[in-house]
């Protein structure tokens, strides 16, 4: 930060200035992590090419309305030597001060959150007619440009396409799809990036100095991390860390200040995870909390350390990262090498999922606990692509020899028993790639039972109206009617279930079948959802069945009779007595109301 930016700033005589008022750049070079547009405002400077308008867009705390300043600074800046717009703003001119300050007559500054209307903007209109009074550009400033009405944008089009030679507009946004395109297209376009992480830090540290504070450097990667690329953010959380440690800012302090958890500690809570010891991993979470550890942050640092993992696997040169801590650098390289990318990515969905879970949970320690849990249980399952893969290689592998021969044993006495013996094969997990860091024993020698035919499960199930009968069976009337009216066959074999589901069905439907039929049924099942249309649900099959059932009883003589004999009657259910099963009409079957002056069999 140059002396010159600290010297133009608003010093309130015998206040005090927050940081991010005292170092507000006040030219281009103090400018920090927007090199691409400070590059292309140079460029267009020295060769006579300045645009109109200007559109400055990015999160909050860039830079925007800093820029803005200095932009309008460098159209309007002149010296004794310099009369023309320039970049290099080392020197003073005569109208930097009065802009920089946002008190100069021919620089409007004007906020479109609490000026949107089409008055406030044709006033403007009125006065771009008239030239500036002392500088050479009348600049208008319009912030938060996305809030204007919709007349007052179309108002401004005109003199926007075509502004008078004297006058330039800069505008500045945070949602940027929210201004029409008609005014994109008359702007020149700069999209202020979020700030470095190592770049906020090397400038906190220059701050620190140049204020006599005496700071620790994974406190100052806290705080740079914190503001998630927003310079305004960052001094903010420095200044509150400078008053929360009475002028010493210590990692410890921003730690309990923002309610964040030990960088080394959350490796460690990663780790406990990837070993699959939610034990240990519920105490080291509980410690966490114990000490200030907000739910939520906990969650979201272990996310970060997520990725960060996932990087260094692909960008070695990512540790190399100055806001990184040694334990991340270190232990992140480590884990890059043991994790694989599918189960690095099933832990990152699984945490960001959760997060808004326990943002939104009214106990948010418990919540966090569960998506604890969930991961850690997770550590040692297959993916479902390689569960798949398993269940597809299965019937090759039966077929094939499990055993191969060893050396018998020669233990005295025991030549029988050692003859059945040295039939041993190594134990697998048939799982492929799941958590690396599941703590395995070495491979243990078991006896291999001969090869024998999967029995039958005790309750066989072969279409949906079995799942039905059982679902009659155990009582369970509303699992029933969601089968029947949302489910649509599209493959069953032996425990794998092929199913399409109607646009009403639950969400949850499909884990519901499963769960139930393992339950039911005293196997495992796998339920998937095809694309495939599938064959009726049970409720369109047995309305179906009603349909035809009242069109043949129409059909009989007898029935036709009587309906010629009474006008206005009408069938509303048929029953066969003593019909085959399969033959009468489901008596779950709604029965349509009859009208009062109708008369009903």
């Amino acid at each position: 930060m140059s002396e010159a930016g600290t010297d133009i700033q608003d010093k309130a005589a015998g206040g005090y200035r927050v940081l991010a008022r005292k170092y507000r750049p006040a030219d281009f070079s103090a400018l920090i992590g927007q090199e691409p547009m400070v590059r292309t405002l140079t460029n267009a400077f020295s060769t006579g090419r300045i645009a109109q308008a200007w559109m400055l867009t990015g999160v909050r705390g860039v830079g925007k309305t800093t820029t803005a300043r200095i932009l309008a600074r460098a159209l309007n800046y002149k010296t004794a030597e310099i009369d023309r717009p320039s970049v290099d703003l080392s020197v003073p001119g005569e109208h930097c001060k009065a802009i920089m300050e946002g008190r100069h007559v021919d620089v409007v500054e004007m906020d479109a959150a609490s000026h949107t209307g089409i008055d406030d903007i044709r006033e403007i209109i009125e006065q771009v007619r008239y030239a500036p009074v002392s500088a050479r550009y009348k600049v208008y400033i319009i912030d938060e440009v996305h809030m204007l009405s919709t007349q007052a944008f179309n108002g401004l089009l005109k003199t926007l396409e075509e502004p008078p030679p004297h006058v330039k507009f800069i505008f500045a946004t945070t949602e940027i799809r929210k201004v029409p395109i008609t005014v994109l297209s008359r702007c020149q376009r700069f999209d202020l990036r979020r700030v470095d992480a190592g770049m906020l830090t090397d400038h906190l540290n220059g701050i620190a100095a140049l204020e006599g504070i005496t700071v620790d450097g994974e406190a100052v990667a806290m705080v740079a991390r914190a503001a998630e690329g927003s310079v305004r953010d960052a001094l903010s959380i420095f200044d509150q860390a400078i008053a929360h440690g009475a002028g010493t800012v210590t990692a410890e302090q921003v730690r309990s200040m923002l309610g964040l958890a030990d960088r080394g500690r959350v490796v460690d809570l990663f780790e406990h995870l990837m070993k699959g010891d939610a034990g240990a991993a519920l105490t080291e979470f509980r410690a966490q909390y114990d000490v200030g550890a907000d739910p939520a942050a906990v969650l979201t640092d272990l996310a970060e350390f997520n990725h960060l993992v996932t990087r260094l696997r692909f960008v070695p040169s990512a540790a190399d990262d100055v806001s990184l801590s040694e334990v991340e650098r270190q232990r992140g390289a480590a884990f890059a090498q043991q994790l694989s990318v599918r189960v690095l990515s099933r832990t990152w969905q699984m945490l960001i999922k959760g997060i808004p879970e326990v943002q939104s949970a009214n106990r948010p320690a418990s919540a966090a606990e569960m998506v604890l849990i969930r991961i850690a249980h997770a550590a040692d399952l297959p993916t479902l692509d390689e569960a798949l893969k398993s269940l597809a290689d299965a019937p090759q592998a039966s077929g094939a020899p499990a055993t191969r021969p060893a050396a018998p044993s020669t233990s005295p006495g025991n030549s029988g028993a050692s003859a059945v013996g040295s039939m041993r094969m190594p134990v697998s997990t048939g799982g492929g790639q799941t958590m690396r860091l599941v703590e395995t024993a070495p491979a243990e020698m078991v006896v291999a039972p001969p090869p024998a035919a999967e029995a039958p499960p005790a309750v066989p199930v072969k279409s949906l109206e079995d799942m039905a009968a059982l679902a009659d069976a155990n009582r369970d009337m509303l699992f029933k009617t969601q089968l029947k009216a949302c489910v649509r066959l599209v493959k069953i074999d032996p425990g794998r279930l092929e199913i399409s589901l109607t646009e009403n069905a639950p969400r949850s439907l499909a884990t519901d079948i499963s769960a139930r039929l393992e339950k039911w049924t005293g196997r495992r099942w796998m339920v998937s959802v095809s694309r495939d249309a599938g064959g009726p649900t049970l409720a369109e099959a047995e309305a179906a069945r009603r349909n035809d059932a009242i069109l043949d009883a129409k059909n009989d003589p007898a029935v036709a009779a009587i309906l010629s004999r009474f006008p206005g009657a009408k069938i509303i259910d048929v029953r066969i007595p003593n019909a085959p099963e399969g033959e009468a009409v489901d008596a779950d079957l709604p029965v349509e109301p009859a009208d009062d002056d109708e008369t009903d069999f």
